[in-house]
């Protein structure tokens, strides 16, 4: 049987431990070629609305060590939109505030598929994951202090991961809207017994924190590097920074970077997706946003491959400013986290269950 995972299920089951640790396997995969994955590939269409770009988005990858193959699929309507000053990449599906995100699990053995899942939870899981492995491998020991950009999803998993590799005890947080920055101070304040406070100026963010997070969906720079502290830790999920950060960044870890097709070495990338489109209009803000970042590289950037093996150093000093990323290594995680999630279910009984005959057919492919 096929199980169908809905978020009400994922939250039961996965554990950001867990995440972390599927994460960990996986990437060690790509060290030795167990793991394989390709960069995000988007493919835009343009819409009758002019201000609005259709967007299918996936992500795919599998190991021939654990035995799963997922793909990771988004359709959304995408626009843009400006609130207190902030420009903001938006999307939908079907209409405002529904979403459309699946992951699709295989078995490698007999390639039946095990399980659809919604990926919305196990999404803002495996990106704070990505945070809190760099942060175990690039923050200072001592680090406690989190400096928190949004006020969303992301920004709730990022302390959990957070929480898991440091002893974090103050979080500061801004966010555009006063009663959402607030109401989210209130909620990590309560579930994790820290001291979280909501700022008024974006600047205090940066002040006296030790790992300073962007989770945000702006299309502009939010982290200023005339911010930054000497010692601080920066990780990202859109890296939207002005060109001081880059400057003032000492060191940045990259946890991977997929590979390219088999004889094919020149389609190599090392950029987080690439993009195909249709129709005028079908290449907006986020694209120009992407040019500017791949423009702006960091003074030195190790792989988590060299780090672990000894041949590159990551922090060397208190002082050092670091930063960490993915990379383009999305098609990795959703396999790993997608499997232990389906583990999990079938110990637990938890999901609907589908007969897996209505995904197979006896006409060759």
């Amino acid at each position: 049987m096929t199980l169908l995972l809905n978020n009400d299920d994922v939250r039961k089951l996965l554990t950001m431990q867990m995440t972390i640790d599927a994460l960990d396997r996986s990437y060690q995969g790509t060290t030795t070629g167990e793991t394989v994955c390709r960069p995000r590939i988007d493919i835009e269409i343009a819409t009758r609305n002019p201000e609005q770009t259709y967007r299918w988005g996936t992500m795919e990858g599998g190991s021939s060590a654990m035995g799963y193959f997922a793909i990771r699929m988004k359709s959304d309507i995408i626009y843009y939109t400006e609130y207190e000053g902030v420009k903001t990449e938006e999307k939908f599906a079907s209409r405002p505030g529904l979403f459309c995100g699946l992951v699709m699990l295989f078995d490698v053995q007999n390639a039946e598929p095990l399980a659809i899942i919604n990926e919305g939870y196990l999404q803002h899981f495996r990106v704070g994951a990505d945070a809190g492995i760099g942060a175990r491998h690039m923050a200072r020991d001592d680090a406690h202090i989190i400096g928190m950009f949004g006020s969303g999803g992301m920004a709730r998993s990022h302390v959990e991961a957070m929480r898991q590799v440091r002893s974090i005890d103050r979080l500061q947080v801004f966010s555009p809207t006063r009663e959402h920055r607030e109401a989210y101070a209130r909620e990590m304040a309560e579930k994790f017994d820290i001291e979280a406070i909501a700022v008024d100026d974006p600047s205090e963010v940066c002040r006296g924190a030790d790992i300073v997070c962007e989770c945000t969906d702006a299309a502009q720079p939010v982290v200023m590097g005339r911010w930054l502290e000497p010692g601080t830790h920066i990780t990202a999920i859109g890296s939207h920074f002005d060109p001081e950060v880059y400057e003032r960044t000492d060191v940045s870890l990259r946890l991977g970077t997929a590979p390219a097709p088999v004889g094919l070495p020149q389609w190599a990338t090392e950029r987080g997706s690439v993009t195909y489109a249709a129709g005028p209009g079908a290449k907006g803000i986020e694209q120009t946003t992407r040019a500017h970042r791949t423009e702006a590289r960091f003074r030195q950037v190790v792989s988590l491959e060299d780090l672990l093996a000894g041949r590159a150093a990551g922090r060397t000093s208190q002082e050092q400013i670091t930063h960490s990323t993915r990379g383009n290594l999305q098609g990795a995680q959703f396999f790993a986290v997608g499997g232990a999630v389906y583990e999990a279910a079938r110990a637990a009984s938890v999901g609907r269950e589908l007969p897996t005959e209505w995904f197979l057919q006896d006409i060759r492919d």
